[in-house]
C-alpha cells in the first residue's frame, strides 16, 4: 500500500535492488489546526485560515483520532479542492495510507500532484503506488523526464533511483520491459548497463546479467562497481573468484574489490589467503577500523591469538583516538577479555569488562554476566553472585538471564539444592520461560525430584514444539532409569530428527538402543557420536556397550581415557560401581 522512497546509488551490488518504504504517516496524529509549513519545491495558494477552515480541519483530525478515516478524508479532500492548498490533500492521502486504503491514498496523491506539480515528494508517492499497482505504465513518462531533465552527472542516481522503484514492481517482466525503454538513449553509459544488469539478476536471468555486466566493465575497465557487479552475476564461487583476481591484477589497489575478494575467501573457509588480503588492505590503510577488526577475528579463526590481541588493540587504539566514529568497541572488549582468561590472566580478562560501561546497554549486561561466571570460576562466588545481584535491568530476558546464570554458578559450585531454590524463585516471575524451566527440570533431576523434571520438561516441549534439548533430555531420563523405553525412543528420535548432527542426541540414542537389547545399534550409533565429540560421558556409554558385547579390553581403554579427561566424572564412577570394577 505504501510508495516507494528513492535512496542513495549502491555503492557495491546486491542480490535484489530493494526500495525502502516512504515516511508512513503516524499511527495517532494529534490535532492539527493548521497545515504543515510547505516544502521548498510547493507552491501554495494565498489563502488565510478563516475560523470556518480552522473548525473543518480541527473536526477531521479529532475524529481521525477516534479511529474514524472516511468522514476526515471526505472533508480534506473538499477542503483541498476548494483552497487548492497541496499540503491537505497530503494530509488526506496520509489518513488514506494509515486506514490501508489504497484507492482513496492514490486519489489524494493524484490530487496533492495536481495541485503541487513540482512536488518530489508527491511524486515519490505517485510512482511508488503505479509501480505496485495496475497502473505501472503511468510511471514511464515521469522515468523519461526525470533522466531527460538530469544534469549528466546527476544521471546516475537517477538510473539507480528508478531502478529501485521498478523492483518493487509486482509484474517484473513489464518493469524490466520499461526499464530497457527508458534506458535507450544512455547505453553509452556504463550505469545504465549496471541497472540492467542488476535488474536482470533479481529476475533470475544471470547470462543476460553477466552481458549487462560485462559491457559496462569494457565502458570503464576500472570500475570497481562493474567488477563488483559482474563477480555478483557469476554462477559459481570460482566463477566470481577469477572476476576479482583478474580485476585485482589490473588494478592492485581497488579496495572494494579486494574487500570483496577477502570476504569470497572467508565464505570459502580459505581463512589465511583471506587474511593476506586483509593485510594489504591493512598496509595502504593502517587506521582502518573495519579492516583491523576483520583481522582480529580471521586470527582468532587461525588459532593466532596474539595477533589478534595487537589487531584487536589496535582497533581500540584508533576508536579512542576517532571517538565519533559509530563502530562500538564493546564487542573488542569482550574478545580481548576471553583471549586474556585463555592465558590464565583473570585480572586482565576482568580489567577489559571494566571497560565496557552501562552506555553500551546490552554488552555492559554480558560483560557483568562474564565477570560473575569469571570470579566464580577463580573461587570467589559470594563476589560472583553479589555482581548478579547488584545487576538493575528493566528487561525480562534479562532478568532471567541473572537468574539463570547465579543458578548455574550454585550448581558448578556443588550447590544443587541453593541452585534448584534460586530457579523455583524464578520460575514465580516468569512462569513460561523455557530456558528456567528447562535448567529447573535438569536441577530437579539431580535431586531425584522425578515429578518435577518430567513436568517441566512438558511444559518446555508444550511451549516449544520445536525444542530438541527438551525431547532429548526427557527421553534420556526415562533410558537412564531404564523405564518406559519406547516412549524415551520415541522422544530421543524426535529430538535426533531435528537436530540429526548432535552427537549428544546420537549419545542418547545409543544408550536407549543399549537398554532396549539393541547392542549393535548402540554401538553404532554411540560410535559416531564418539568421533563427532570425544565427550567423556559418550566414552563412558560406549565403553558399557562394548563390555556389554564382550570387548573387554577396548571397554577399558575408553574408560580411562574418559578418566583421563574428567577424573570426577559422575557417569564413569558409577558405571565403574555398578559393574564392580576399578581400572
Amino acid at each position: 500500500m505504501s510508495a516507494c522512497a528513492v535512496v542513495a546509488p549502491p555503492q557495491a551490488p546486491v542480490a535484489s535492488a530493494a526500495a525502502a518504504a516512504p515516511p508512513q504517516p503516524p499511527e495517532e496524529t494529534a490535532a492539527e489546526p493548521a497545515p504543515a509549513p510547505a516544502p521548498a519545491d510547493e507552491v501554495l495558494p494565498s489563502l488565510a485560515l478563516n475560523s470556518e477552515l480552522l473548525y473543518k480541519l480541527t473536526k477531521a483530525e479529532l475524529e481521525f483520532k477516534t479511529g474514524r478515516w472516511q468522514g476526515p478524508f471526505v472533508t480534506l479532500m473538499s477542503v483541498a479542492q476548494q483552497t487548492r492548498d497541496p499540503r491537505i490533500a497530503r494530509r488526506a492521502a496520509e489518513m488514506a495510507l494509515a486506514a490501508k486504503q489504497g484507492g482513496e491514498a492514490l486519489a489524494a496523491i493524484r490530487l496533492w500532484r495536481e495541485l503541487s506539480p513540482d512536488s518530489e515528494e508527491a511524486k515519490q508517492y505517485f510512482l511508488g503506488f503505479v509501480v505496485l499497482g495496475e497502473q505501472m505504465g503511468e510511471a514511464e513518462p515521469i522515468f523519461v523526464q526525470r533522466l531527460n531533465d538530469a544534469a549528466p552527472a546527476a544521471r546516475p542516481l537517477s538510473m539507480f533511483q528508478m531502478q529501485q522503484f521498478l523492483a518493487r514492481a509486482s509484474d517484473k517482466a513489464a518493469a524490466f520491459a520499461m526499464l530497457e525503454r527508458v534506458l535507450a538513449p544512455y547505453l553509452a553509459m556504463q550505469e545504465s548497463h549496471l541497472v540492467l544488469a542488476q535488474s536482470a539478476f533479481a529476475m533470475g536471468q544471470r547470462e543476460r546479467a553477466t552481458q549487462e555486466a560485462q559491457r559496462a566493465l569494457q565502458i570503464k575497465p576500472a570500475s570497481e562497481l562493474a567488477a563488483l557487479t559482474l563477480a555478483q552475476v557469476a554462477g559459481t564461487p570460482e566463477e566470481a573468484r577469477g572476476v576479482l583476481t583478474t580485476f585485482l591484477a589490473s588494478n592492485p589497489g581497488a579496495r572494494d574489490v579486494r574487500t570483496a575478494y577477502a570476504r569470497l575467501l572467508i565464505d570459502q573457509k580459505q581463512f589465511d589467503p583471506a587474511r593476506q588480503q586483509f593485510q594489504m588492505l591493512l598496509k595502504a590503510q593502517p587506521d582502518n577500523v573495519g579492516t583491523l577488526y576483520a583481522l582480529g577475528i580471521l586470527s582468532m579463526q587461525l588459532r593466532d591469538t596474539a595477533a589478534a590481541e595487537a589487531h584487536f588493540k589496535q582497533f581500540l587504539a584508533v576508536l579512542a583516538a576517532k571517538p565519533n566514529d559509530e563502530r562500538d568497541p564493546a564487542k573488542v572488549h569482550m574478545i580481548l577479555s576471553q583471549i586474556a582468561e585463555e592465558k590464565g590472566d583473570t585480572a586482565g580478562a576482568l580489567q577489559w569488562l571494566d571497560q565496557i560501561d552501562g552506555r553500551d546497554g546490552r554488552p555492559y549486561f554480558e560483560a557483568k554476566i562474564r565477570r560473575a561466571q569469571l570470579m566464580a570460576k577463580h573461587g570467589d562466588l559470594d563476589g560472583a553472585r553479589k555482581v548478579l545481584a547488584d545487576i538493575k535491568t528493566e528487561e525480562a530476558d534479562e532478568q532471567a538471564q541473572t537468574f539463570l546464570t547465579d543458578a548455574q554458578l550454585l550448581r558448578d559450585a556443588g550447590y544443587t539444592q541453593s541452585a534448584f531454590t534460586v530457579l523455583e524463585n524464578a520460575l514465580k516471575r516468569f512462569p513460561d520461560n523455557a530456558e528456567l524451566l528447562y535448567d529447573f527440570a535438569l536441577l530437579a533431576e539431580k535431586l531425584g525430584k522425578l515429578d518435577i523434571m518430567e513436568t517441566s520438561l512438558r511444559r518446555v516441549i508444550a511451549q516449544s514444539p520445536n525444542n530438541h534439548h527438551a525431547y532429548n533430555a526427557l527421553g534420556y531420563s526415562l533410558a537412564e532409569r531404564n523405564i518406559r523405553l519406547p516412549e524415551a525412543h520415541a522422544l530421543i528420535d524426535k529430538a535426533l530428527k531435528m537436530a540429526p548432527g548432535d552427537p549428544f542426541i546420537m549419545d542418547s540414542m545409543g544408550w536407549v538402543q543399549f537398554r532396549l537389547g539393541n547392542l549393535q545399534d548402540a554401538e553404532d550409533m554411540l560410535r559416531r557420536a564418539y568421533t563427532l565429540r570425544s565427550d567423556p560421558e559418550i566414552g563412558v556409554h560406549l565403553g558399557e556397550v562394548l563390555w556389554a558385547k564382550g570387548d573387554k579390553a577396548e571397554a577399558e581403554k575408553l574408560w580411562r581415557e574418559a578418566g583421563a579427561k574428567d577424573p570426577h566424572n559422575g557417569a564413569l564412577k558409577s558405571t565403574l560401581a555398578r559393574l564392580n570394577l576399578s581400572l
